[in-house]
């Protein structure tokens, strides 16, 4: 009995830090492409003044 909560806790635990590092790399590229698109809308500054 004992070993199968074990074994459900550290399936668990397991699952939950794949999701954790998942999350984080889909942070850090979304922040580089926010941070890239940003950079070419600050070059093409003049274009876009009326």
């Amino acid at each position: 009995m004992m070993e199968k909560i074990y074994t459900t806790m550290k399936s668990v635990g397991v699952w939950n830090l794949v999701m954790g590092i998942l999350l984080i790399v889909a942070g850090v590229v979304s922040g580089i492409l926010l941070i890239l698109n940003g950079a070419k809308l600050l070059k093409k500054k003049s274009d876009l003044l009326f």
